[in-house]
């Protein structure tokens, strides 16, 4: 779990993956593959097996939700936009990390006490836009001398951790840390095991505002046959109860649906008989809001079979989340699995309509 520690941990918000891209690009390199790379700053390395054809690409994403600094007040506080998905509930009283070109600093997102709160103040949500950040600054000049400036970029706070019952990861940026570290260790299995197709894993760039990378990433990559490696919501928590939704601790997700994509049939009904065949326990996500990169990897030119595999996550777009260990291996079970199964027949088979 180190290396998913490292990943979580470290800082990249949409446009500043650097020190994620940093990691994934090293952990790559030992496996010996050729690092492929695009414009916008996605990494994937190419590892081929005993045929060229399908290329299969598994990809995670570098960036978590965030902020960037848009203002500095006159007396030395932070206003802020998100990037990313955020409710505003979750943000007072939390800790982030405003991250410069010399050094990082730690701030708060200020919250009036209940002390001086009027009774409608207390049953008012506050907008981002009346938010601030206090980095314990006097004025905008002290700022300055600081070197924060508009545009830096503002992180969560969360430390990793594993939990008593020693399979809950607790940590921030799991979407999509799970994915980065998932096509590390996928390429890793296959090392030791025979496919009949070349594997593309790595990560795109800010997928959380847009999918934007997942849009450059296929020019390069070219892929046949793409897998995006992505968390879904979990709703086992109080309230959700027998809901049949996705939990933790009960295998991998299989999405048949969110908003930006309908998966390719032959290719999500091949993946779930392997997981039977297998025994490897699975379960099946369906998503009427949110969306992933698979939603622009399978328009991609003439179109590409697609389909995401991932985790049940809580609590994802705060600075907390919540994730089973088990889950997370036996994800990379399945992929390695699909992977040893896709040839070039059962790629003909798939994109075959008439």
């Amino acid at each position: 779990m180190r290396l998913l520690q490292e990943l979580t941990e470290a800082k990249g918000v949409p446009g500043y993956e650097q020190e994620v891209r940093a990691i994934m690009e090293r952990e790559l390199k030992k496996q010996d593959v050729n690092l492929i790379t695009d414009g916008l700053g996605g990494i994937f390395g190419e590892k081929k097996g005993t045929g060229d054809q399908p290329r299969i690409l598994l990809a995670g994403h570098l960036d978590e939700v965030g902020f960037m600094v848009t203002e500095v007040t006159k007396s030395g506080y932070l206003r802020f936009a998100p990037l990313g998905g955020w409710w505003s509930q979750v943000l007072l009283s939390q800790r982030v990390s405003i991250v410069t070109e010399k050094r990082v600093f730690t701030g708060v997102i200020g919250s009036r006490p209940p002390h001086v709160l009027t009774l409608e103040e207390r049953n008012k949500l506050v907008p981002i836009r009346e938010m601030f950040i206090d980095v314990g600054a006097h004025s905008d000049e002290q700022v300055k001398e600081w070197g924060i400036r508009v545009g830096d970029p503002i992180v969560p706070i969360c430390p990793f951790e594993i939990m008593p019952d020693h399979d809950t990861i607790l940590a921030k940026a799991l979407d999509n840390r799970i994915g980065c570290y998932l096509s590390i260790e996928v390429l890793k299995r296959l090392q030791m095991e025979s496919h009949p197709n070349t594997v593309i894993a790595g990560a795109t760039v800010q997928e959380e505002v847009g999918l934007r990378g997942a849009a450059t990433a296929p020019y390069v990559v070219e892929p046949d046959i793409a897998f995006a490696l992505d968390v879904g919501v979990a709703e086992d928590s109080p309230g959700n109860e027998g809901s049949g939704k996705a939990k933790l601790g009960k295998g991998p997700l299989i999405t048949f649906l969110d908003a930006s994509m309908i998966p390719n049939i032959q290719l999500r009904n091949l993946v779930i008989d392997i997981a039977e065949q297998k025994q490897i326990p699975y379960q099946v996500d369906t998503m009427t809001g949110g969306g992933t990169d698979a939603g622009k990897f399978h328009l991609h030119k003439k179109g590409v079979p697609s389909l995401v595999i991932g985790v049940a996550a809580r609590y994802i777009h705060s600075h907390v989340s919540m994730i089973s260990k088990s889950d997370l291996e036996h994800a990379a079970e399945l992929l390695v699995e699909v992977i040893k199964t896709l040839d070039a027949a059962k790629m003909k088979e798939m994109t075959r309509f008439i």
